[in-house]
């Protein structure tokens, strides 16, 4: 979901809508009763799931557009969710123009304001599972990621997941946390284990003291969808990734990716800093998702890469800008190093996605 964006950052984000609508051979935008055309995705019968409609919040952020991709790749009904009708518009001078070739329903967009309960209801009528990707940018088009985002995006997952909760079509969902949610602990919990999984929780009062807006908002936010999808007995599956990278990823995803890096330099020194492809986080999705109905649940850690090295250090600042050195150079920072675990997740992946890599 935006709030508000810069002109660049959403050109790159519908330009990479249009390029995945392409490549799927058509769009279906709805808003209301007004409809486009579809967009039919070619599987084998086996694959389809012609009656199974999901819904990915933030639709057109870089991971929402991912897991999107990946959804009708696996032969899903998707409907997305934008937040304002500019995008929309977009879509539609898409089609219009003839860019993209229509096909059967297989893809819609809808309008509605996370924040707002009642629209997410009605988003979410006749889908069977939601992705909540909380993919989000700076309400006042400036870098980073402010308290008062914390505090939007605890509020969106609120919505969601008490939507989710009153809408009779909906059983599972997945939402997108962070690995900030589980790495950043102090004192006596440093000292239970040096393995850092899914049963870690990062501490609230220390991420407010060292101002980890970012880690905070995703903290809060994954608690309160733990506690909303107990309560309403609603079947919640939760993923933690590292820093989400891919093409062009500062350009694409710049205040998550400027965010999380905050407090970098100590992730690095004890083992902490981790990326992950978006394609892979996409895969890791819908991977989760397809399994909550057997094994799958709980909390999963998602990252491909620790960057442990130097020239891993300086490959990551040379992508984000940064000055060098800039995350290993800081002797004052003392290495007590942990060891990150995604353990759960690969063996997950490993024993049902495999039959998906063709696809790729």
């Amino acid at each position: 979901m935006g709030f508000l964006q810069t002109e660049e950052s959403k050109r790159m984000e519908i330009e990479e809508l249009r390029r995945m609508l392409v490549a799927c051979a058509g769009v279906n935008g709805r808003k209301d009763d007004e409809e486009f055309r579809g967009l039919r995705v070619r599987m084998d019968d086996d694959e389809r799931r012609p009656d199974e409609v999901v819904c990915v919040t933030s639709g057109v952020s870089f991971l929402g557009l991912a897991i999107v991709n990946r959804l009708l790749l696996r032969g899903y009904s998707v409907r997305i969710i934008v937040d304002n009708q500019e995008d929309i518009e977009k879509l539609r001078e898409m089609e219009s123009s003839g860019e993209m070739r229509t096909y059967n329903n297989n893809l819609s967009v809808v309008t509605a304001k996370l924040t707002e309960v009642e629209d997410v209801v009605e988003a979410f009528e006749g889908c069977r599972g939601i992705f909540h990707t909380s993919a989000f940018v700076d309400p006042v088009g400036l870098s980073g990621y402010s308290k008062c985002m914390a505090e939007i995006e605890v509020k969106a997952t609120e919505s969601v997941m008490k939507a989710c909760a009153r809408t009779s079509s909906v059983k599972n969902c997945v939402l997108t946390s962070s690995l900030l949610a589980c790495i950043w602990r102090e004192g006596a919990e440093l000292d239970l284990s040096q393995v850092v999984n899914q049963d870690c929780w990062s501490n609230e009062p220390l991420c407010i003291n060292k101002k980890l807006w970012y880690a905070l908002g995703k903290l809060r936010s994954e608690k309160t969808a733990w506690q909303i999808a107990e309560e309403g007995g609603l079947k919640l599956a939760t993923i933690c990734p590292g820093l989400i990278t891919g093409p062009d990823f500062i350009q694409r995803n710049p205040t998550a990716t400027i965010a999380y890096l905050k407090g970098a330099q100590e992730m690095y020194a004890n083992g902490l800093l981790a990326t992950v492809d978006v394609m892979r986080l996409a895969e890791a999705h819908v991977c989760v998702y397809e399994a909550m109905n057997k094994t799958g649940f709980g909390r999963y850690i998602c990252f491909d890469e620790v960057i442990k090295r130097e020239d891993e250090a300086e490959r990551l600042e040379s992508q984000v800008g940064m000055p060098k050195n800039k995350l290993s150079g800081n002797t004052n920072i003392i290495s007590m190093p942990f060891e990150l675990s995604n353990k759960k997740l690969t063996t997950l992946m490993s024993r049902t996605l495999r039959p998906c890599y063709n696809q790729f």
